[in-house]
């Protein structure tokens, strides 16, 4: 499962600590490693590990296997900075932040001050009839087909149809769209993800410059106006904000939904749970976040800090893996069963200050996903012969999906 690593450590790393995993080995693979690589890695690794290829570009960090040791993490801004933890900006030699996920008290405060209101629950419930088109227009293409390429003709376009009409960009420039989310989001290669950087931070410069010049009817426009402490938001905090909904609209729902819907595929009597008695979509989408998030994020040492006994130095990653939290034997009871019923409580929108900025329209995404598919498409099973790929890494996720139905 994994391998030990014989490179120079840091001294105050022990050499039996140090391994890399295959959970973050980005790369394919075809073994579902929700059922085969995170119950043996909840089994067999100690409550730290400091993992040799963590972070993209093999960069290492602590992994933190418990959900009770991240909860601590994530409610303690003390201790823990999130400033500059994806690198984004510093790949191309820049220090802007990604504005609210990369800042830290008291300045986060104010910003989630000039931003939780327009992402409330009341503000995303106005869109729901909005996000019920998009899901039954694009499912009304292949219903009748009897098949679909589940991630291109539907999860990859639902969530950003959404996004875009948030932020005013244009819907035909997707496929661009997607190029560079991959390249910024699944790459291993720094050259290839700085790139990226580059290129989505110059489309929305363009895009920001347009609304200074022209105001429109969109949220980049009312970007413009937010405020912290009686001041606009400077230039590069209005970039980081909109690089922050780029990044985070383009990518997060779409693994979601590839894992819940692969896992339904092979599951049909939890679709026709949820055909049956729709009523339970709200619970059960809990329950999808809980045991099929897909996200590694990430905090940096302040000070010196002991974890479980292991000395974290300053400067140093740990991470919180939320596909590994949220199936945590000693948090939650039987955790690879899939219960509806379950209403506990999960990590995978994140805790503390910290707590997912769109996790509202996360939530009414997939709730509306999930119902219209059920409702509008028999049961459904993974395409004879088509064997399911999983991408490993800083976002699991099922890269391919070919569903077909009767």
């Amino acid at each position: 499962m994994t391998q030990l690593v014989q490179q120079p450590l840091p001294d105050h790393v022990p050499p039996e600590l140090a391994m890399a995993l295959p959970l973050f080995s980005r790369r394919v693979v075809y073994e579902n490693p929700q059922e085969t690589l995170i119950p043996a890695m909840h089994a067999d690794l100690p409550p730290i590990t400091y993992v040799t290829n963590i972070f993209p570009g093999d960069q290492p960090g602590w992994l933190l296997k418990n959900a009770a040791d991240v909860q601590a993490m994530l409610r303690d801004p003390d201790n823990f900075t999130k400033n500059g933890m994806g690198k984004w900006a510093q790949n191309i030699g820049e220090n802007w932040l990604v504005i609210p996920t990369e800042a830290d008290p008291p300045v986060h405060t104010a910003y989630r001050k000039a931003l939780n209101g327009h992402f409330s629950p009341q503000k995303m419930f106005a869109m729901k009839e909005q996000v019920r088109e998009r899901a039954a227009v694009l499912i009304d293409t292949f219903k009748d087909r009897g098949h679909c390429d589940f991630i291109v003709e539907f999860s990859e376009k639902f969530p950003i149809f959404i996004v875009l009409d948030l932020l005013g960009l244009p819907q035909e420039r997707m496929a661009q769209f997607l190029k560079w989310e991959k390249e910024l989001l699944h790459t291993n290669d720094w050259q290839v993800r700085g790139n990226a950087v580059k290129c989505v931070k110059d489309y929305l410069l363009e895009e920001i410059e347009a609304r200074r010049r022209e105001p429109r009817d969109d949220y980049i426009t009312k970007v413009l106006d937010f405020d912290v402490d009686g001041r606009l938001w400077t230039d590069d905090e209005v970039l980081g904000h909109c690089f922050n909904l780029y990044i985070g609209g383009l990518d997060t729902v779409t693994s979601l939904l590839g894992n819940i819907f692969n896992y339904l595929a092979s599951h049909p009597e939890k679709q026709n749970e949820l055909r049956a008695d729709p009523s339970q979509i709200v619970l059960a989408v809990e329950e999808f976040l809980r045991a099929f998030a897909p996200v590694t994020a990430f905090r940096i040492a302040t000070k010196v800090i002991e974890i479980q006994g292991q000395t974290i130095m300053p400067g140093e990653y740990v991470a919180f893996c939320s596909p590994v939290v949220g199936r945590d034997p000693a948090f939650y009871e039987d955790p690879q069963d899939i219960r509806f019923d379950r209403k506990a409580p999960h990590m995978s929108l994140g805790s503390g200050i910290h707590k997912c900025l769109g996790m509202h329209l996360a939530r009414l995404e997939l709730q509306i996903a999930v119902e219209e598919f059920v409702k509008r498409v028999p049961e459904f099973r993974t395409k004879d012969g088509f064997q399911v790929p999983y991408f490993v890494g800083n976002i699991l996720h099922v890269p391919d999906l070919q569903l077909q139905w009767d």
